[in-house]
């Protein structure tokens, strides 16, 4: 049996699972991993009773995947709310884990999505939302990914790098989406940069420091969105502050700058503002010039935008987002912080109304639509 013949089989094993008792998406996931060993077993031995088997395996993938993210969230319920200073407890599996799936016969986009779906417990859609492509394109690859380690002994693990893109990303969910794992990225990072050398390991565990310790003051009583300008600074964790700047300063002194130390260099120079009129933008325009140079990532641009708005005011931040994709995520919102920065509210009401539709979380489209909201009202004033 083909695997399109296969695939016709999905919609009727997925109601069978949710009937079970399965959420969809979960079910969904079962399934796609029932059909990838399917696709394996027939090359040997075609199935007598495809249907039949589809449930019994896609059940048993759904029973496994359920007791992972079960064990999964009770390592997270051993972390404290705030990641104590130093090495912390002593190292679990996990962060062997990331290097297992990080497996060298994969390429190292294909082993991130793989590790951040077995092992972080991110959904499809998540990891898709993390590296800006379609949800279908991350199915595919991950079930590539999945095909390409089937039967593969996991006795090769992968290189550093590779598992340092997976905590980075595990933490970004963890700290602006919908599943709180950015405590335990952080844990993990401590473990690795407790183990390797390597200045990254140093500047991912810095630049969470530094980020996390803002956290508190991100979100308003009502659970709104607070913007870094707005934000009562006397909540930041000041400890972790202190240890992410040392961790910075021992990672730059090595003097083999990386992605993860320029964006920990932003942030400590954010962290070092007593208050926002005091944020050194020229600093801040520099380092996003280093991060542009090392990655050309269309983020670190778009970012680096709003900086020189602020270092060289709005017409020329403007003009560095002129260049950009206006598809690119938050194009729109930071378009419209600029204009309305330059004396144009009309515009910008209309472009964080845009901003507001394809925000990636419900409290950034609030945000979105309370700024335009705001600038609608004074219109008609």
């Amino acid at each position: 049996m083909n695997e399109s013949l296969l695939r016709e089989l999905v919609p009727a094993v997925i109601g069978v699972l949710v009937r079970r008792g399965a959420d969809f998406a979960a079910a969904e996931d079962a399934v796609q991993d029932a059909l990838v060993e399917a696709v394996r077993v027939c090359q040997d031995d075609p199935l007598r009773d495809p249907k039949g088997w589809l449930i019994t395996v896609a059940w048993r993938k759904f029973l496994d995947a359920a007791r992972a993210e079960t064990s999964r969230r009770h390592r997270e319920l051993r972390v404290e709310s705030e990641p104590v200073p130093g090495p912390g407890e002593p190292a679990d599996d996990t962060l062997q884990l990331y290097f297992l799936c990080a497996h060298p016969s994969l390429t190292p986009a294909s082993a991130v999505a793989l590790t951040l779906r077995a092992v972080g417990g991110l959904t499809t859609r998540q990891i898709a939302q993390a590296y800006l492509v379609p949800e279908a394109t991350m199915a595919q690859r991950i079930s590539r990914a999945k095909r390409t380690v089937s039967g593969v002994r996991f006795n090769q693990p992968g290189d550093v790098a590779t598992v340092l893109r997976v905590l980075y990303l595990v933490f970004n969910e963890g700290y602006s989406g919908d599943v709180d794992l950015a405590v335990e990225a952080i844990r993990l990072a401590r473990q690795l940069a407790a183990v390797t050398k390597h200045e990254e390991a140093a500047g991912l565990l810095a630049l969470m420091l530094l980020h996390h310790a803002r956290r508190p003051a991100r979100t308003g009583p009502d659970g709104g969105l607070v913007p870094l300008a707005e934000q009562d600074r006397g909540l930041w964790n000041t400890r972790l502050i202190a240890e992410g700047v040392d961790v910075l300063q021992a990672a730059l002194a090595r003097d083999r700058l990386g992605e993860f130390q320029a964006q920990a260099a932003i942030a400590a120079l954010h962290a070092d503002a007593q208050k926002t009129e005091e944020t050194d933008w020229v600093q801040i325009v520099e380092w996003y010039d280093e991060l542009v140079r090392l990655t050309d990532s269309p983020v670190a641009r778009l970012n680096r935008a709003v900086a020189v708005g602020e270092a060289d005011g709005p017409r020329a931040g403007l003009a560095a987002l002129a260049g950009l994709d206006p598809a690119l995520p938050r194009h729109a919102a930071v378009a419209a912080y600029l204009h309305e920065r330059d004396g144009d509210p009309v515009t910008a009401a209309r472009l964080y109304a845009e901003a507001a539709r394809s925000a990636p979380s419900l409290p950034e489209r609030d945000h979105l639509t309370r700024q335009a909201a705001r600038l609608n009202t004074r219109l008609r004033s």
